[in-house]
Parts: C-alpha cells; structure tokens; sequence
C-alpha cells in the first residue's frame, strides 16, 4: 500500500503518517530528506520530528538519494515513511552551494524525478509519502518558488496517480482524497 498525505505547513500531515505507520508495522524505517542547511528553525523542526518517533524506529537520511533509500530499505512487511517528498525537491533544486537560483538541469532533475517514482511504484511493503501541497497560494514573483510550485505540483500527480491512497490534512484533521 502506497499513500501520499498532503498538507500546508503545520496542518498535521507527519504526525498523521506517524500514527499511519504505528499501525501499519512495528517494522518501520523513516526517511527523512530534511536538512538544516544552518537555519535554527528548521534545525528545531528536525529535532521536533526526531523526539516524537519512537526509539526502535530506524533513522535514514536521505536529502538527496531518495530512490536509492526506498530501493534499499523498502521490504514485505515493513513501513517506509519518507518525510517530506518537497524536502527533496528542494535539495534537488538547489543542489550544490544552495544558491537562491536552481542549481539544477531540467534534465537532471525529471531523471532524478523519474528514478523515485519508479522507486515508489516498485518497493515492497508500505509506502508512506508525505509532501507539502503549495498549490493553493498565489504564484510566487520570484522564478525558483514558480519553478519549486511547478515542480511540486507535477511529482504530486505522479506519485498521486501510482498511490492507492492519497490523504489530504488540514487542522490536524485527515480527509481522504483517494
């Protein structure tokens, strides 16, 4: 079972797809593709997420390989949750100096797109994928959050299409789209 849980900043989606994985598995690995890159608040939002699992959790980090960490830990019987598929597309974009320009071909970024999907739709066991959703907003004046909104936007209808659920989270409330 695949399932992508979607949500704005702070509406719940991880802790949803940590009580998912609760009871899914006692077997679950987390993937994280968080970094804090030398911001202290996305250094407490890490440390946040690491004090909530629970201690027999495996820990994979994983900001860019992201395929490769699914293709290498997925297994029958056992829960995956990747937090958070826009993380990853993040480091993807600016890959390198982490410059405010993307760093990144648009060749090397959908091989890179491709590679995880195709990691998604092959893994055994559970998948849970969580992603911010930033399509509800204006669109950004500056040309990488467009290219980001664009970029998210089309691996949330790949990853939407090759998931047997997807839930969307508002409020600390789940509501299932699929």
């Amino acid at each position: 079972m695949r399932e992508l849980i979607l949500g704005g900043v702070r509406s719940g989606k991880s802790r949803h797809a940590e009580q998912r994985a609760r009871e899914l598995s006692d077997d679950v690995v987390y993937i994280a593709t968080a970094r804090p890159r030398g911001d202290a608040g996305m250094a407490e939002r890490i440390a946040a997420h690491r004090a909530r699992r629970p201690a027999h959790w495996q820990t994979i980090e994983a900001p860019l390989e992201l395929a490769r960490a699914i293709e290498a830990h997925s297994a029958p019987g056992r829960v995956l949750l990747i937090d958070c598929l826009s993380l990853w597309l993040t480091n993807q974009l600016v890959a390198g100096d982490g410059a405010t320009e993307a760093n990144v071909t648009s060749e090397s970024l959908e091989q890179a797109r491709t590679g995880l999907v195709d990691a998604v739709a092959a893994a055994g066991g559970d998948l849970l994928l969580v992603s911010n959703e930033t399509g509800l907003g204006v669109m950004p004046m500056n040309a990488l959050a467009r290219r980001f909104c664009d970029e998210a936007g089309a691996l949330h209808q790949q990853m939407a299409e090759r998931c047997e659920r997807v839930t969307w989270t508002v409020a600390g409330l789940a509501q299932p789209l699929k």
